[in-house]
């Protein structure tokens, strides 16, 4: 591994302001599910509206996702994440108005779900679709691993903020805020002078969306990494719901899952830090290693089923899961032609849309079955082999960053223009 201790050097004024909006618009996503909850909850609404609210927005991100990534391909990225946060930022304040009638339903709100949640699903492919034309090649990881420590401290210090204002202040509030949110990062964006210039003759969209699927399958690395992952979100959709009951039936209660909770963000910060300073010759290898750190976390839950344990190895695995998650991020970045890294961002993230919830849904039909630690115990056996099967391929093994030094002077990506 070799280190270069000037090789990120001065990022972008581009990027600096998509990390500030995304540093705002993550903050502020944050007060969405807890001024929903206290909104529905503590205002006559039922559990089962709740659940049928958070599946809406799943299924509307899911259904949405695909084409998000052939129109962010299609058109400039930058354009695609102004539309969505703008119609995001209305959906919000709009579900805020809806409450602060004290009439709200199912009927009213499920339509505001729907858009917003396609909305969501439009921005991610193309973010990542504009994030590598905004530094140098060799910054690449150092930018990516930025991003992820700012997500880190906003999903920590995101939910205790907005449970703070949205029990003094009521779900309106929370919705405001988080429209506020949605059209400062609107504003930054609007500000970022990169733009991508899409050349070339522009197909249907099935032969669109075709074309990021073979771009997959014909990088045996991408395949496998991607068909791992689905396996992967499916064990760990289980795994959130019953280190959930362990912790609160046998570790402590909700101080425990508190402290769990805790360890398990300051494991992602820190394997975000390292992400930023580490430069492995073979990120994928290294990356699928650390990933392999995870099922830790989960075997904690069983044994020794101690709570110090499980803090312990939260933050171990979470570490791992992060940094993986840089050089996963940054490999795609390296290796997929920019004109397709939007419709490869898609499928990859559609994985995870799909196999969380349903994993989610498997947690209680397999605890009846074979009771909660043999399925926990179970789960992470089929993380470790999720983790560690890519690597059997030599694309994972053998996949090494070819970037110039940053001193030879990496012109932007062809595709991006500067105006």
């Amino acid at each position: 591994m070799k280190l270069r201790s000037r090789e990120a050097g001065a990022l972008s004024p581009d990027f600096r302001l998509l990390a500030v909006g995304q540093g705002m618009s993550w903050l502020g996503n944050a007060f969405q599910p807890i001024a929903l909850s206290v909104g529905i909850l503590l205002h006559g609404g039922s559990v089962g509206e709740l659940g049928y609210l958070m599946a809406v927005l799943m299924v509307s991100r899911t259904a949405f996702t695909l084409a998000g990534g052939v129109w962010s391909d299609r058109l400039s990225p930058r354009t695609v994440m102004l539309w969505s946060d703008l119609v995001r930022a209305v959906t919000a304040a709009l579900t805020g108005a809806v409450f602060a009638t004290g009439h709200a339903s199912f009927a009213m709100l499920a339509p505001l779900t729907i858009v917003s949640g396609g909305a969501g699903a439009f921005f991610q492919p193309a973010m990542q679709s504009l994030k590598p034309t905004l530094v140098r090649a060799d910054q690449r990881q150092h930018a990516n691993a930025l991003l992820s420590v700012l997500q880190g401290v906003s999903m920590i210090a995101g939910p205790a903020l907005a449970g703070i204002v949205v029990g003094f202040a009521g779900a309106p509030t929370g919705f405001v805020i988080n429209a506020l949110t949605y059209l400062a990062s609107c504003a930054t964006v609007w500000r970022i002078r990169s733009t991508v210039v899409r050349t070339g003759d522009r197909g249907s969209f099935r032969a669109d969306l075709a074309a990021g699927w073979r771009t997959i399958r014909e990088r045996d690395w991408l395949f496998a990494g991607i068909a791992a992952a689905g396996i992967y979100h499916v064990a760990n959709g289980v795994l959130l719901v019953l280190v959930q009951v362990v912790a609160l039936r046998d570790l402590g209660g909700p101080h425990a899952f508190g402290f769990i909770a805790a360890a398990e963000g300051a494991g992602g910060l820190i394997g975000s830090a390292i992400a930023l300073r580490a430069r492995p010759r073979h990120p994928l290898r290294i990356g699928w290693l650390a990933c392999a750190l995870m099922p830790l976390w989960a075997a904690g839950y069983v044994w020794p089923g101690r709570l110090d344990t499980v803090i312990v190895t939260g933050l171990i695995g979470y570490a791992g899961l992060m940094f993986f998650s840089v050089m996963w991020e940054t490999a795609i970045q390296d290796e997929v032609p920019h004109h397709l890294l939007a419709r490869v961002a898609s499928w990859d993230s559609l994985v995870s849309f799909v196999g969380m919830p349903l994993g989610n849904a498997l947690a209680g039909p397999l605890t009846g079955w074979y009771g909660v630690k043999p399925v926990i115990g179970g789960c992470a056996i089929v993380l470790a082999c999720c983790a560690l099967a890519p690597l059997l391929g030599r694309g994972s093994r053998n996949l090494r960053r070819a970037i110039p030094a940053p001193d030879d002077g990496v012109p932007a990506p062809e595709a991006a223009r500067h105006t």
